[in-house]
């Protein structure tokens, strides 16, 4: 037998080796598939204030920020991660929560339609400067046109709640329309933020069953008022003060407005009743999730 040849064993094993190597390579290839996502068919949009991301240019860019309804919520983002990592939906309600219950001598104020930077700045420093934290319910539209004051509500300690898109009256709206109001908004508060809202506020207090069901869906949980202080009628700073305080009690959740108009009478409304609230041996807290 000449040095070059290979006894007919020792080949057979090496073709053997090498059968079940290309196997081995063949599965990881195909695992790999099925573990990782598929990339999406077109680029995916910058989060809103990322390097390179221009701001936010009038209506066409608010339209373009929104996303189609199928394709925030409905695939949970968590669906690679461990089931101990998802978040509980919420169970589905029949109407929303009035006040807390619990919470001693404690209150909360909320603030609907924002952000807008002429009237939410103002209520920010009011906040920040007695160390209070409040709730903010915030239209899709009015978001994604200024996301830095999103990141300082958050920056605060506020809770930034969701307040639909465009403000609509929500029963009149197909459920597709609902989804779309409620999960377009989700979307700019966590691409904003990093995380989606928890609590969402039906606009002028108009809920269905639908609407119940996608903010389940949503994972957010649905929060009325208990004190209304009717501020967008623009009754006068000092009738805000009187019906806030009127209105105070352990658990109390107070409704103003810090976007959709003049503003200028809640800005200062909330100067003179905060003090008196904390005089008073109230609490300014948020509910907890």
């Amino acid at each position: 037998m000449k040095k070059d040849q290979m006894p007919n064993g020792r080949r057979a094993v090496l073709r053997l080796a090498a059968a079940l190597g290309a196997t081995a390579t063949v599965g990881y290839l195909a695992a790999d598939r099925l573990t990782a996502p598929e990339p999406p068919t077109g680029a995916a949009p910058a989060p809103l204030g990322a390097p390179g991301a221009g701001p936010a240019a009038g209506p066409q860019a608010a339209q373009a920020a929104r996303l189609r309804p199928s394709s925030y919520r409905l695939q949970p983002m968590t669906a690679y991660a461990p089931p101990a990592f998802r978040r509980a939906v919420p169970p589905v309600r029949q109407r929303p929560f009035l006040s807390m219950s619990g919470v001693g001598r404690s209150m909360v104020l909320s603030f609907d339609d924002g952000p807008d930077p002429r009237y939410t700045p103002g209520i920010l420093e009011t906040l920040r400067r007695y160390e209070c934290r409040a709730m903010f319910f915030v239209c899709g539209e009015m978001a994604v046109e200024n996301p830095d004051l999103l990141r300082e509500m958050a920056a605060d300690g506020h809770v930034v709640g969701n307040h639909s898109w465009s403000h609509p009256l929500i029963p009149k709206l197909r459920p597709s329309r609902i989804r779309d109001e409620l999960g377009s908004t989700s979307e700019v508060v966590e691409r904003t933020l990093g995380a989606a809202p928890l609590w969402y506020r039906a606009p002028y207090g108009a809920w269905n069953r639908h609407s119940f069901e996608i903010g389940a869906e949503l994972g957010m949980e649905p929060l009325a008022w208990t004190v209304d202080t009717l501020d967008w009628k623009e009754p006068g700073t000092g009738t805000i003060v009187r019906r806030v305080l009127d209105g105070a009690a352990p658990g109390a959740v107070v409704l103003s407005h810090d976007a959709g108009g003049d503003r200028s009478q809640s800005v200062a409304a909330l100067r003179r009743y905060l003090p008196e609230l904390l005089d008073a041996g109230y609490h300014i807290t948020v509910p907890r999730r």
